[in-house]
């Protein structure tokens, strides 16, 4: 048996280190198999630029989608009051969240909506850089990127979305 084992390991062995010899006389020598290989290479980039972008673009949906829907049934309070315990139940709720790999998406909506209630979104966004993991924190940049909360609107300049007026259509 042992036999066996030796003469199929030295026959692998042998398959292989001829395999690796061939294939480095290939690429030294043959002009063709130097730009098949290139042409492969290029094609396997190219098919991974694209599924990084259908995965980026499919992140992107979900988290805009899991946004909105918890934006629509757990709103954010505009009495001031509220608004502070608020900023602190969705702040402690996010690092309870940021720490389990599965409640990303969840952590990042909470730590949205507590910036939603801050007073300076700036000072916050800059806590959140220092203290929030790194791809909670670009999660939530994310969201802001596409539906800044009333504060960073009024800081970037950007007007709240409204209907146009009938002077505005003429």
């Amino acid at each position: 048996m042992s036999r066996a084992f030796a003469f199929t390991a030295v026959a692998a062995t042998a398959t292989v280190v001829g395999y690796a010899v061939w294939f480095d006389y290939q690429r030294r020598h043959s002009s063709e198999f130097r730009k098949a290989l290139k042409k492969r290479a290029v094609k396997q980039q190219k098919l991974s630029e694209k599924l990084d972008a259908e995965n980026k673009k499919n992140k992107v949906e979900t988290l805009k989608k899991a946004l909105i829907e918890d934006l629509a049934v757990n709103p954010i309070p505009t009495d001031l009051a509220e608004k502070e315990s608020f900023f602190m139940q969705q702040v402690a709720l996010g690092e309870q969240l940021a720490a389990s790999p599965d409640t990303k998406i969840d952590a990042a909506i909470c730590f949205y909506k507590a910036l939603a209630v801050y007073p300076n979104p700036t000072d916050i966004l800059g806590i959140y850089q220092r203290s929030v993991p790194e791809d909670v924190y670009e999660l939530v940049v994310m969201m802001v990127a596409f539906k800044p909360p009333q504060s960073v609107a009024n800081i970037v300049g950007e007007k709240p979305e409204t209907k146009p007026s009938e002077d505005d259509l003429d």
